[in-house]
């Protein structure tokens, strides 16, 4: 069993060492043969998050790495999110003209992330989630800025110094944390080990431990994309290659808010709930009214995804914030049914801004007629996102509602509600403008080729299916679900 916690961190890493060293001497037809090695090291992931959540939990290397269902569950989601983004990579690379050398750095970078980001789910501790959040942005801002223009150059360098910026926050309350665990006198040991953090948190010091949540939760949102350290993901977001906004979007802005999830366990045990929940409720509340605000007028597709994301991520926080098992419950299927969707229509995205040459909407009008496959997928991916059945997304929306409600919070749903119907306009009419609008003509019109690649269609197909299967039944995933909710102390 030490196996299944080693590998979802030791096969991707290997598959990196493979690329770095092997790949890049024969162009395109070595582009095709990464995708099964990309696309094996997520499935994988994938696979060993599925038999770490029916093994049960699970500790190895002297307690350094912990999988329970909470980390099994979020192995899944990086799994299913990786899988698709990485069959559809060596077609994006290849549709742009990526030079050998430059390829074989994305295909090792790209790989290293989804590693950095299964340590992350799988540490034991919260020193060593810390580090694993870090090396996911350092190693991200390479992909952001892959292309190496201006813009994708300042959007990297924004994403560090943003993201930089929160990591130092959530650092200082990881150190004012152990500081609160050493005067409580919890073992050297596991002085940052989730396991006796919460045994021991009705010691810590309630105002040291106040000011060190406050820390991981700002810190730690903005890496999740929460406000109001939210400012780098629309431009990173922008910037980035389409798998690797898929990976950002869908894994690493879920995998930031299990940090906080995790911090929010301790701190429910030491201060209560109120704490966090404010804290959270303001961060998800505000966030959605961003949002929603910038998607009114927004004009380019890629970063209409991008605040998208910053709405998803808020509705999450929210979902937390209520903190009864329901609602956690809900907040890892959205996190999931999000993945699996934004990952789709990035990809989507990806192939249509290629095709036109800009991610402006109006480069894209009546994009339907001349590409039915990439256009179908991202308007229904689109459909996903705003909620609609049957994908999984309304389920989850809905279950936080009721729990909202369940839990006296009626005011905040109703606030909610509200920011949600305006972001939901400005999306649908968006993209309405892009699949059913008037062919553009004339000088600068798109020749939009009718199929993808055949690795990037696969990817295309993939995850809404899932996505609405999941929204019809749950099936095995209702009791992995609940008792990732009750890993969090939800009841």
């Amino acid at each position: 069993m030490t196996l299944l916690l080693i590998a979802p961190i030791g096969v991707p890493l290997l598959a990196a060492a493979c690329l770095a060293a092997l790949g890049g001497r024969r162009g395109t037809s070595w582009l095709g043969g990464t995708s099964w090695l990309g696309a094996t090291a997520a499935a994988a992931v994938l696979a060993c998050g599925i038999a770490l959540a029916a093994s049960g939990p699970r500790t190895a290397i002297g307690g350094l790495l912990r999988a329970d269902a909470l980390s099994a569950f979020m192995l899944i989601v990086i799994g299913a999110v990786a899988l698709p983004a990485m069959l559809a990579s060596p077609g994006h690379l290849a549709a742009e003209g990526t030079a050998p050398r430059d390829a074989r750095r994305y295909g090792a970078l790209i790989q290293a992330f989804v590693a950095a980001m299964a340590l992350a789910v799988l540490s034991a501790s919260l020193g060593m989630l810390w580090v694993a959040i870090e090396a996911t942005t350092v190693l991200s801002a390479f992909l952001v800025g892959h292309r190496r223009t201006r813009n994708a150059t300042e959007a990297a360098w924004k994403y560090v110094v943003i993201c930089s910026a929160g990591i130092a926050l959530a650092f200082l309350g990881v150190v004012l944390l152990h500081f609160a665990a050493e005067q409580a006198h919890v073992p050297a040991a596991g002085s940052l080990g989730w396991a006796d953090l919460a045994a021991h948190a009705g010691r810590l010091d309630p105002d040291v431990t106040r000011i060190a949540v406050a820390l991981l939760v700002l810190g730690f949102g903005a890496k999740a994309g929460l406000a109001p350290l939210h400012a780098w993901l629309p431009d990173a977001h922008g910037q980035a290659p389409a798998p690797v906004s898929a990976l950002m979007s869908g894994a690493l802005l879920p995998v930031a808010l299990y940090a906080v999830l995790r911090v929010k366990t301790i701190a429910d045990a030491a201060l209560g709930p109120g704490f966090v929940r404010t804290l959270l409720l303001t961060a998800a509340l505000a966030s959605l009214a961003l949002a929603a605000a910038l998607l009114l007028g927004q004009r380019d597709y890629k970063r209409m995804l991008a605040y998208s994301s910053i709405e998803h991520m808020g509705l999450m926080a929210f979902g937390a914030a209520i903190g009864t098992r329901l609602a956690m419950a809900a907040v890892l299927l959205h996190a999931l049914g999000h993945g699996l969707a934004k990952t789709v229509a990035f990809l989507a995205a990806g192939h249509l801004q290629r095709a036109a040459g800009s991610s402006r909407v109006d480069a894209a009008r009546g994009v339907a007629a001349r590409a039915p496959l990439a256009a179908g997928a991202f308007g229904a991916a689109v459909l996903a996102l705003l909620g609609f059945p049957p994908f999984s997304l309304f389920a989850s929306e809905l279950a936080m509602f009721r729990a909202g409600f369940a839990a006296g919070l009626g005011w905040a749903v109703a606030a909610v509600l509200a920011l949600l119907l305006a972001a939901t306009a400005a999306t649908a009419a968006g993209t309405a403008r892009m699949l059913l609008g008037g062919p553009r003509t004339g000088p600068g019109a798109a020749t939009l080729p009718a199929r993808p690649p055949l690795g990037a269609a696969a990817a295309l197909l993939l995850g809404l299916p899932v996505c609405a299967a999941i929204g019809i039944g749950l099936g095995p995933l209702h009791g992995l679900l609940l008792d990732a909710a009750a890993v969090l102390g939800a009841r």
